[in-house]
């Protein structure tokens, strides 16, 4: 009978005794395989000798970044799995959160001096669900979307208005960039969702570069005074749920799950036999 860990990785930290080591006999009588983080060096190399190629230890003070990013690595070499760097991901929050917050620290004395202003950072679908970038992208654009809120509530007493865009599926090299390509493929991407991104959402066109400059005068403009501490999603309706919800065409997950037709469900809907 499979366990219930079969196939998983697991990072246990105080690992040679007490809960870590009950953790660490549980999780590998359940199909995982284990790295042990622990500074008890001897009783980890009786843990590695018992447990053979399920578990493999490693010298680990939890407190030293160092050494966690060690244990994370073993994880990975040993075991296979994906890490992300501490520079890469303070990287990306530079860019991505840093960079518009000083945006805003030197827009608002300027605003303030002309009795008001609006604000607008770009976010991203990415920021609201999962699946539409990379771990720190994601992360990063949910915190722009929420710095929005905040510095729009702390900045309305000077008539300064804050609101964020989440941009979908646009045809630009930034989307390619975001997944870690390199600009040459990130262009050759834009060309493509230009050509085919019709068919990607319930709109039927691409996504492009002025359909954000759009949203973006009508949060600029007097249009949306009374609009602030929210984001505007433009995303041709490619959020709105999962594809069957809009597209005939597409099977319904229903379906696979308990084994109809999308016939079947259809008659089922219309109270047919």
């Amino acid at each position: 009978m499979a366990g219930r860990l079969d196939g998983k990785v697991a990072l246990i930290t105080g690992a040679c005794s007490g809960i870590g080591l009950g953790a660490v006999e549980l999780f590998v009588r359940e199909g995982a395989r284990v790295v042990a983080a622990d500074l008890q060096d001897e009783k980890g190399a009786m843990l590695e000798r018992r447990f053979a190629d399920l578990a493999r230890y490693i010298h680990c003070d939890v407190t030293v970044e160092a050494d966690v990013a060690g244990a994370c690595a073993l994880a990975g070499e040993a075991f296979g799995g994906e890490t992300i760097t501490v520079e890469g991901w303070d990287a990306v929050f530079a860019l991505l959160v840093r960079g518009p917050a000083l945006g805003m620290k030197h827009a608002r004395p300027l605003m303030m001096a002309r009795g008001g202003g609006s604000i607008i950072n770009t976010a991203s679908i990415a920021g609201l669900q999962a699946g539409w970038g990379p771990l720190a992208y994601s992360t990063a654009k949910a915190a722009v979307i929420h710095m929005s809120r905040c510095a729009a509530a702390e900045l309305s007493p000077h008539r300064i208005r804050v609101n964020a865009i989440c941009p979908g599926l646009i045809a630009t090299s930034i989307f390619g960039t975001a997944l870690g390509m390199a600009r040459d493929g990130a262009d050759q991407l834009a060309a493509m969702v230009a050509q085919r991104g019709a068919v990607a959402q319930p709109i039927p066109k691409s996504g492009l570069p002025e359909d954000i400059a759009a949203a973006a005068l009508y949060l600029a403009s007097d249009d949306s005074v009374f609009v602030t501490g929210t984001h505007l999603v433009v995303d041709g309706g490619i959020t709105v749920g999962s594809r069957h919800a809009w597209d005939p065409a597409a099977p319904s997950p229903f379906a696979a799950i308990f084994g109809m037709t999308q016939w079947d469900l259809q008659q089922a809907a219309a109270g047919g036999p």
